[in-house]
């Protein structure tokens, strides 16, 4: 467990995080969202002591991070992927930081195995592409098998294939029982693994929930309507005060539930093709929740 008390973090008169907690769960992958300039990277920095704090804590399984004897296998954190020696073969980068913490080659080439580099295990780290050197990353997170993992934008530069393995192996890491810790601005991908949400914006907390919590509370609701009777079933529900968009087969209904939509069709004998409820999406949510944190607005038009 990631536990996070009153973190906050000044670079002079600017505070980058502000009293910042936060609890992440065994089990579940934690999704840490902001907008850019909201300090995500600023917190996951601070959390294992890169940055020095003003104030707060943060404990893995209870204990600081500077405090464990051999950090690689209780917290794994991947924070910048291209902090890897360009001179050094993704070996070589992988043996140093296992003899740091006592952890066997036979583990290093286990985790190339896992992230798919084993063919390229000779090649020198500056001939990598971004999406290598982050899965070279990936390894370097995995040697110590942590209780742990924190990942800050660990799709960044992946393709597709690359982008789905990421989302199915921290679904597994976390179904083993680990605290699974994710910042990325992939909101669709963020959707599809994330099981619990924290928002930050300007430092501060802004929410923390679950996947679906966050998006049935901050995100509209309307029902779609589908019915060879339409124009007549608008009319009553209009005249009945329901607020109606009409499309060229559908009809959408905004601030009502679709049981009283069908309700009124059915006293009226009205046939229904289509009664179904439409909910935003986790980007629609996250957009209207994090509007007013945002540091750089553009304008709805681009002029030439």
């Amino acid at each position: 467990m990631i536990t996070v008390e009153g973190l906050t973090k000044k670079y002079g008169s600017t505070t980058a995080v502000d009293s910042l907690s936060f609890t992440v769960t065994p089990g579940r992958v934690t999704g840490f969202l902001g907008p850019n300039g909201s300090g995500k990277s600023t917190s996951m920095r601070c959390m294992i002591g890169l940055d020095r704090v003003q104030s707060g804590t943060t404990l893995f399984d209870g204990q600081p991070y500077e405090k464990l004897k051999q950090p690689l296998h209780e917290v794994g954190a991947l924070l910048d992927a291209g902090n890897a020696h360009a001179g050094r073969t993704a070996r070589n980068h992988l043996r140093w930081l296992a003899m740091s913490n006592g952890i066997s080659t036979k583990r290093v080439d286990e985790v190339l195995e896992l992230v798919g580099l084993t063919d390229v295990a000779k090649k020198r780290v500056g001939q990598f592409s971004l999406g290598m050197k982050q899965r070279l990353g990936i390894a370097s997170v995995m040697l110590g098998d942590p209780k742990v993992v924190i990942l800050d934008e660990p799709a960044n530069g992946l393709d597709p294939e690359g982008i789905r393995w990421i989302r199915e192996m921290l679904k597994h890491l976390a179904s083993q029982g680990r605290s699974v810790l994710v910042s990325s601005h992939l909101l669709s991908e963020m959707a599809l693994m994330a099981d619990d949400l924290v928002v930050i914006g300007k430092g501060r907390l802004i929410t923390e929930c679950t996947v679906p919590e966050f998006v049935d509370r901050y995100t509209k609701k309307w029902v779609v309507v589908k019915s060879p009777q339409l124009g007549v079933l608008v009319s009553l529900a209009q005249t009945a005060g329901m607020h109606v968009s009409i499309g060229s087969d559908t009809a959408e209904f905004h601030g009502i539930a679709a049981a009283a939509i069908g309700e009124l069709a059915a006293q009226n004998n009205i046939v229904l093709h289509e009664l179904a409820t439409q909910t935003g999406s986790l980007e629609d949510a996250f957009l209207e929740v994090t509007a007013d944190s945002v540091e750089y607005h553009s304008h709805s038009e681009v002029k030439s």
